[in-house]
C-alpha cells in the first residue's frame, strides 16, 4: 500500500483527479480503465454515484498500484471510514469538517477538505488539510489562487467546479497542485453511450496541457 506521501506525489504529477459522478457503478471499471489509459491516474468516486462504497472497493482491488481510488463528497466522518476500509486511499469533501478530518489523518489517508474565503483555506490547512479543494472555484477564476499564494506560499491548493481544457493551464500556473475535472472529462453523454475512447482522448488531453503548462 502507498504511502500518504506518495499518493499525494503522484495525484500531483498527472495533475488531474477524475471526479466521477456516475449513473451506476456498472461503468466505473470500463471509464476507470479509459481514464488511466489516458493518463488519469487519480480517480475519485463521489457519494452521490449509486453503491459509492461498494464501487470504491471494486475499483481498489481491480486497479491496486494503477490507479490512485478516492471517495468524493464526503460529508460525514463515518461515510469517511466506510470508504477508507474499502480501499480508498484519498477523501475529498465539499466543505472543512474536523471530525472528517481526524478520522482520515487517524487513518493515514490523504484528505482533501472544501474551503471558499481566505480564512477558510487557511483554517482547512490548519486542521490537517492535505490539499485545500477551493469549492466552489467556478466564480472565482485562477488569479484567485495567485492572489491567494502570494502571502501563503505553503497552501497546497486544488480548484473544482468549472475546470475544463480550455482554462486548466491557467490553473496550474497559478499554482494548483492539481485540478478536479468532472464532466469536462467523462460526460453524462459519453457514459451512457460507453464511449470509453472518447473519454481516454480527453484524459490524455488534459495530462497533455497540464505537462505543457508546467513546462513553460
Amino acid at each position: 500500500m502507498a504511502s500518504k506521501e506518495q499518493v499525494l506525489a503522484r495525484m500531483s504529477d498527472s495533475g488531474v483527479v477524475a471526479v466521477i459522478r456516475a449513473p451506476s457503478a456498472d461503468v466505473l471499471i470500463p471509464l476507470t480503465e479509459a481514464l488511466v489509459a489516458g493518463g488519469v491516474l487519480s480517480i475519485e468516486v463521489t457519494m452521490s454515484t449509486p453503491k459509492a462504497i461498494h464501487g470504491i472497493e471494486m475499483l481498489a482491488d481491480k486497479f491496486g498500484d494503477k490507479a490512485i481510488i478516492g471517495v468524493g463528497t464526503v460529508i460525514d466522518a463515518a461515510t469517511a471510514a466506510d470508504a477508507i476500509r474499502a480501499g480508498s486511499q484519498f477523501v475529498v469533501s465539499p466543505m472543512t469538517d474536523p471530525r472528517i478530518i481526524e478520522t482520515v489523518i487517524r487513518q493515514g489517508k490523504v484528505m482533501i477538505p472544501g474551503a471558499f474565503t481566505p480564512t477558510e483555506i487557511v483554517n482547512a490547512w490548519t486542521l490537517g488539510g492535505d490539499v485545500i479543494k477551493v469549492f466552489p472555484s467556478t466564480a472565482l477564476g485562477p488569479q484567485y489562487f495567485k492572489d491567494l499564494l502570494a502571502p501563503l506560499p505553503q497552501l497546497k491548493l486544488t480548484p473544482t467546479g468549472g475546470v475544463d481544457l480550455k482554462n486548466v493551464a491557467q490553473w496550474i500556473k497559478a499554482g494548483a497542485v492539481c485540478v478536479g475535472v468532472g464532466s469536462a472529462l467523462a460526460t453524462k453523454e459519453a457514459m451512457a453511450n460507453k464511449d470509453w475512447d472518447g473519454i481516454r482522448q480527453a484524459a490524455k488531453s488534459f495530462v497533455d496541457a497540464i505537462r505543457e503548462a508546467r513546462a513553460k
